[in-house]
């Protein structure tokens, strides 16, 4: 035997993505799943009457002379988008700083307020109308039978989505030390809340975002028992003497969601197209999360030191 010993072969490296292929392999089987849908949505669309394909319906759908006939469709379409803006609004101004506080500042509640948002979920929607139509005489009667008081039904149903989509964020970013970081500069409440938890939380205020257009647009049994005109509600009368006009909307509508998903999640902070960019090493995961948590307290720094 030789007294010089062989040098070890390095250790393998276990590396923490799945192989590529895999990646490629599930990514199409997902595509799969939602094209396949959409696909048979659009040849239906199609179909003619007297068999073949063609644009007549899509054609029909836009045409003036049908104007009066898809006129409460029209109107169906525009109380959605109305009740979506006003519902994303209230998961904007009210329950974003009514999580945050609950989690930097009263952390006991935590559980009881996770609880809470989970009822929406656990009960169900027609027993929700059962307890929201006595409320509803009331709010009529002092508020009007306006088609924007239903999105406060509406915030109650995108509760538990808002909330899991923000606090998962919170967590992720160590927004207390942040926040005690931003105050102990003399920072208000109101500047710790748009320059630090905001751009934190940016990527779960998109979801909760896009999770509240997509539940106010497709909602249909608290519009319907509560006589109110929506999209979805609109589509069912609407199929009953046009199935093609209900199934173009319905189509239309998931094509722009979906874009609108992709757009969002396309869209990368403006720290880290900088540093994909200019930077000669990719940065690591955690060089980019200090980078994201860093750049709120920074500006946070100069706002102080512009005001002293």
């Amino acid at each position: 035997m030789s007294g010089t010993s062989r040098p070890k072969a390095p250790a393998a490296t276990v590396s923490g993505q799945p192989p590529a292929w895999l990646r490629r392999t599930i990514l199409i089987v997902i595509c799969g799943l939602f094209l396949v849908p959409l696909l048979a949505m659009f040849e239906f669309t199609l179909r003619q009457q007297g068999g073949g394909y063609g644009i007549e319906h899509w054609a029909a759908l836009v045409d003036p002379e049908n104007s009066r006939m898809y006129r409460n469709l029209v109107k169906g379409i525009g109380n959605s988008l109305l009740l979506a803006v006003i519902t994303i609004a209230i998961v904007w101004v009210l329950f974003l700083p009514t999580i945050v506080l609950v989690h930097l500042q009263f952390p006991r509640l935590a559980r009881a307020f996770e609880l809470l948002t989970v009822l929406p979920i656990a009960i169900p929607a027609i027993v929700l109308v059962v307890g929201l139509a006595p409320l509803y005489r009331i709010i009529v009667q002092v508020l009007g039978g306006h088609i924007w008081t239903l999105a406060l039904a509406y915030g109650i149903l995108v509760l538990p989505f808002a909330y899991r989509a923000i606090v998962s964020e919170l967590e992720g970013m160590g927004a207390k030390t942040l926040v005690e970081a931003a105050r102990s500069l003399g920072a208000s409440w109101f500047t710790v809340l748009w320059r630090v938890i905001v751009p934190g939380v940016r990527r779960g205020l998109t979801s909760a975002t896009l999770i509240t257009a997509a539940v106010v647009l497709g909602e249909f049994t608290v519009s319907s028992l509560l006589n109110r005109v929506t999209m979805q509600v609109a589509l069912v009368e609407v199929s009953k003497s046009d199935p093609y006009a209900a199934v173009i909307t319905s189509l239309l509508s998931l094509v722009i969601v979906f874009a609108l998903l992709f757009i969002f999640a396309s869209i990368r902070p403006r720290g880290q197209r900088k540093q994909r960019g200019g930077a000669a090493q990719a940065p690591t995961a955690t060089a980019a999360i200090a980078t994201s948590e860093i750049q709120p307290v920074t500006a946070t720094q100069k706002e102080v030191g512009a005001n002293g």
